[in-house]
């Protein structure tokens, strides 16, 4: 999967943020045909459009791709070694077609849902997505989280989210969940958890599919310095399922487990206290060659049985794609790339209209299909089907595949 051009080494001290470096990587029109009203390099005119203006989520995308610098873009769409796993995220999601009924009133369809008794909107949220948000937006956290709360949906702020886990609670009044990797000992841990329960979260998520750091091979081969160096990784590799116990009873908050992607682990989680199962894959960035999210949703969802609620995350870019993992059990769904794209394509104005075009793009499929609650949703929905074309990172924006295809930026 070729997504971006060709990188050069780039020396740590040449990294700054996406905002200041952008300007050197602004793409230079190309020039038009000889014949009259020849194509430019932007047909679509994106340059011209503010964030909220966006009428796809195409355009989004194609405008962080435009804006992102390779070696940035590259961190953001890419995952761990031969990328099979991230491949496999969208080819689980291609592989299920959506059934349709028709002659019924649709005008009127309920999208609402609840995630640990607060309500969404839509269920849809910003998954963590750490230290990227400060690369390609000075206020990182707090951008996210008010542009989630003005959709009416929740926001995970990972450890790693600047400027500050404080600050972007503080900006709205709805419940943030906070995302910990565990970087310390015991007393490490316990400072960031009182800060949690002080600056107060709703929830705390414990990343559990990150004892290793994946070898993401775009950034190592770019010389991008965008691995986690702060504290000691080691404690991360230790974690274990007493050890998410003792932080639940620490910090006095729900539990949600993210990264589990088996029934036997989803059964774990729930005899150790979580009260949410979290399904992800970490975007394809951890495992090589492990199974899609949405392909072992099922199993997760059975082995559960009711007792904790499901989310689920792993090459979302679609409302489909939400439509899909709500049917197999999920009780919202998160978006992380999608979230990074937004970021980076329009910030804190990008990110609420791309969850306003996620919310239409769900309504449009729930309208078409005949269904006017999610509550409907179920299995009976979804037939198996063979996957078209080759599934990418890029392969659901039919216009941003061309351009990277292209080079065009």
């Amino acid at each position: 999967m070729a997504v971006g051009s060709k990188k050069t080494a780039v020396k740590k001290s040449a990294i700054k943020p996406v905002a200041k470096v952008a300007a050197a990587r602004k793409p230079v029109a190309k020039k038009t045909t000889g014949k009259a009203g020849g194509k430019n390099a932007n047909p679509l005119g994106l340059e011209k459009k503010l964030p909220g203006q966006f009428d796809t989520l195409q355009e989004i995308a194609l405008a962080a791709y435009r804006k992102l610098p390779a070696p940035v873009w590259d961190h953001l769409m890419g995952g761990a070694d031969s990328e099979m796993t991230l491949r496999r995220n969208r080819a689980g999601l291609d592989a299920l077609a959506l059934r349709q009924r028709v002659l019924v009133d649709v005008r009127n369809i309920d999208l609402s849902t609840t995630l640990l008794g607060q309500e969404l909107a839509f269920p849809v949220f910003p998954a963590p997505v750490g230290g990227f948000l400060g690369k390609v937006h000075h206020e990182g956290g707090p951008a996210v989280a008010r542009a989630a709360d003005s959709r009416g949906t929740t926001a995970f702020i990972a450890t790693a989210a600047k400027p500050s886990l404080e600050a972007a609670q503080q900006a709205v009044k709805r419940k943030l969940i906070f995302q910990l990797y565990v970087r310390g000992d015991r007393i490490w841990i316990e400072g960031i958890l009182d800060r949690v329960r002080k600056a107060e979260y709703g929830a705390l998520c414990v990343t559990v599919d990150r004892n290793f750091y994946g070898r993401r091979e775009r950034d190592i081969v770019s010389g991008l310095p965008v691995k986690e160096g702060f504290g000691d990784q080691s404690f991360q590799a230790s974690l274990n399922w007493k050890d998410l116990i003792w932080m639940k009873e620490r910090v006095g908050l729900p539990l949600i487990a993210k990264g589990i992607a088996t029934a036997e682990d989803a059964v774990l989680a729930v005899e150790h206290g979580a009260d949410v199962v979290y399904v992800s894959n970490h975007g394809g960035r951890q495992l090589d060659h492990a199974q899609g999210s949405i392909e072992v949703l099922d199993e997760v969802v059975r082995a559960v049985a009711g007792r904790a609620e499901v989310l689920a995350d792993g090459g979302v870019q679609r409302g489909t794609d939400v439509v899909k993992m709500l049917c197999l059990g999920a009780k919202a769904v998160g978006v992380g790339k999608l979230l990074g794209l937004s970021l980076s394509a329009g910030g804190e104005a990008g990110v609420a209209r791309m969850l306003e075009l996620m919310e239409l793009e769900i309504r449009t499929a729930l309208g078409l299909m005949g269904v006017t609650s999610i509550k409907q949703l179920g299995p009976q929905w979804l037939r198996a089907v063979p996957i078209l074309g080759t599934p990418s990172s890029v392969s659901a924006y039919p216009l941003l595949e061309e351009a990277v295809r292209r080079n065009a930026r």
